[in-house]
Parts: structure tokens; sequence; C-alpha cells
């Protein structure tokens, strides 16, 4: 594998930052937009890869790659409707170090040609499934970049449960990458956590003010979470605050008990708290906490995507307070929810010393029980993006 695979296997998740004026379904994005100033403004904002519309139905062009590859270092993906060998030469050429290759439009034969052509040529390639028989396709073929586009190129509509199925299936020894529909950091990190890699953004960026500012926004961590919300007008005010996960506590026991998982706005993720075991729920993610007696919930606790964990939630012991609770969160390795005594007032502190994957608070935030305080919760919100 060359330089753009190797850049998409980094820790983290990653991203390839995509270039295009136009888009079939959406129209005019950005028809002003140059290449040899937004591809460095990318790779300054931490794309790991840069994607480059050279097809003319996106008014893009060759040109438009070898204006990005004069202006930037990093690695360029070639994207458009490839089908022969001179496709992937004149990419080649063009300074792309990869190229995108349709399953929609290639049968097999087809494709695995294509792969020993781009091989030879010395060039990655980004293999793009929309179904869930072209991926097991792509997989069969030995395509190590395997791409799922939610985007339905014949409806133009997304569906990103489907994407996020597909993701999940992609083997750990692959590299995985979520296309389309990506537009706040919560759907990339359900991507991310769904097998992502990196997630691959263009129509987000191109309709931003600053493309590159979107994209460092999309990339940047911690995550926030607000929990123990009961109430449809908090859900609300924790969204347009800004914040990333939403959590709704359905132990019984606990005084910010809710009925069940309320709807939320789809740029957020839904997570539903649990005591002992996960039960039946709406939520896109579970929390569940381990079991202490005499105590509404053990310390330790993880989130899951389905039966798969995917990252573990450092909390303080229910009700009491642990000094050395940061330095520990600091010292633990993997995907990190901090948890436990966050508010306002010191969730940056929080954040510089343990560095985590995502924080989360509760009780800071509210006025009683359940009952979230708004101005504290943007407050928080605030603090913890900063």
């Amino acid at each position: 594998m060359g330089r753009f695979a190797d850049a998409l296997r980094a820790p983290g998740l990653g991203a390839i930052a995509e270039i295009k004026r136009r888009s079939p379904s959406a129209g005019d994005l950005r028809p002003d937009a140059d290449p040899a100033r937004i591809a460095p403004a990318y790779a300054g904002a931490g794309a790991a890869a840069i994607s480059v519309l050279v097809d003319e139905r996106f008014a893009g062009s060759w040109d438009d790659l070898r204006a990005a590859r004069a202006a930037t270092d990093a690695p360029l993906l070639a994207k458009g409707f490839f089908t022969t060998a001179d496709d992937l030469l004149t990419a080649k050429e063009a300074g792309a170090d990869a190229a995108l290759l349709l399953l929609r439009d290639l049968d097999d034969a087809q494709a695995a040609a294509l792969l020993s052509e781009a091989a030879r040529l010395g060039l990655d390639t980004l293999v793009e499934a929309h179904t869930a028989e072209e991926l097991d396709r792509g997989i069969a073929l030995g395509a190590r970049v395997l791409g799922v586009n939610a985007r339905d190129l014949s409806t133009f509509e997304i569906d990103r449960e489907v994407q996020l199925e597909l993701l999940s299936r992609i083997p750990a020894d692959r590299i995985a990458i979520a296309e389309s529909g990506i537009n706040s950091r919560a759907q990339g990190a359900a991507a991310e956590l769904a097998g992502a890699d990196a997630i691959l953004v263009g129509s987000a960026l191109m309709r931003a003010a600053d493309p590159a500012a979107k994209l460092g926004e999309l990339l940047s961590r911690p995550l926030v979470k607000v929990c123990g919300l009961t109430r449809e007008e908090d859900v609300a005010a924790a969204s347009e605050a800004g914040a990333d996960l939403l959590g709704f506590v359905l132990a019984p026991e606990s005084p910010r008990a809710a009925e069940d998982v309320l709807p939320v706005p789809v740029e957020t993720i839904a997570v539903a708290v649990w005591v002992g075991e996960a039960g039946d729920s709406i939520a896109d993610l579970d929390q569940v906490h381990t079991v202490e007696p005499g105590k509404v919930r053990g310390r330790e606790a993880t989130l899951y995507r389905g039966a798969r964990a995917v990252a573990r939630v450092l909390d303080q012991p229910w009700g009491e307070t642990d000094p050395d609770h940061w330095r520990q969160a600091a010292r633990a390795e993997g995907r990190i929810l901090l948890a436990g005594g966050l508010g306002p007032e010191n969730v940056a502190e929080a954040i510089a010393a343990v560095r985590p994957w995502a924080v989360d608070a509760s009780s800071s935030l509210e006025t009683s029980p359940g009952i979230k305080d708004h101005a504290r919760v943007r407050a928080y919100v605030e603090a913890a993006r900063t």
C-alpha cells in the first residue's frame, strides 16, 4: 500500500477532505473553488488525504488535480468515474496517490483488472460500495481500502443506518471509509464507532464559509455529552448548544431516570444509560454501568454499539469524589469517556489533563434532578469545545 492508505491508518478518526464545485444532487456548492488554495488549507486543518473531483459533472477537471498537487504534499485521491487503464494512468500523471473505483460501474473482472493496473502504477485505490452485495464483492476482490457511500447515486437519497451497518461488516485488516451524509461531529463519530477509519466529506465542507475550519470542527475532540435528560426542551437546548451525545438514564433507581429515550436531532447521538445490562430502546449507543450494592450504579461502565464495546467510561464513585480521578484517567488507554464532577467551571481543565475522547456532565447542569439549567448547559458545551 502507498502513502494514501498509510495516512488513513493513523490512530483516531481521519478525514478525506473533498474539493468539488457542484453536486448532481445539490447543484452548485462553491463554483469559484480554487484547489490551489483549498488543498493546503485542508492539509493544515488535519486532512489525512484530499479528494479532488475531476469529472465535468461536478465542474471538475484534471487541471484541478494538477493544481492541488502543485500546492500540497498531502496524499491526493482522484475522484471520477474510472473504467479503463488509461484513466488510472492519467490520474497517476496528474499527481494522484489514489483513484476511486465504483463497484456500481464495474463487474468483478473489470475491477480486478483495474486493481492490478493501479498496483502496477503505484496507485492506491478507494473501492466504493453502496450495497451489501457490492461490499461483499469488494472484500472478495481483496480491496485494501473500502468505502461505503451513504448516498444512492440513482436517487441521491442518504441512508446512514445502512451505511453504519455495512461499515461494521468490513474486516479489521481493511481500511474502512464512510462517504457522504456527514455534517456534524456526532455523525462522524457514529461512523468511527461503526468501524470507519476515516470519513470522506465534501458537500458539508464546500458549503461552509471556511471549508478548512469546518473540517477542523468535524475532527475536533473531545465529543461533548449531556446526560440525565428527561424533557424534550432540555434535549433541544443541549443540541442547540452543540452537544454531540445526549444521554437518557433508564435505571429506575436514579433520581434523574427518564421514562424512555426521547427522539434526538439527526446531527447528534442518543445514549441509553443502564445499570447491570442493557435493555431495549431507540438509542444509538448503550452505556452500561456495573452493579454496586447500596448505590444507584457502579463506577465502572462501558459504551456499546450493539454488542460491541466501543469506549470505556471513567466515572467517579456514586456520591463520592476521587481526588486521583483525572490522573488515573490520563493513564488509561483507548477511547475514554470522562465523567464525574464535570461542569462549566472545570471541564476545560479536565480536558487538558486527560485528553479524553468525550466528556460527560449531568448533575452539575441541573436546577433539580432531571431538569436542566439551559444557561449552564450552554456554558459547559462552550467550555468543552473551546
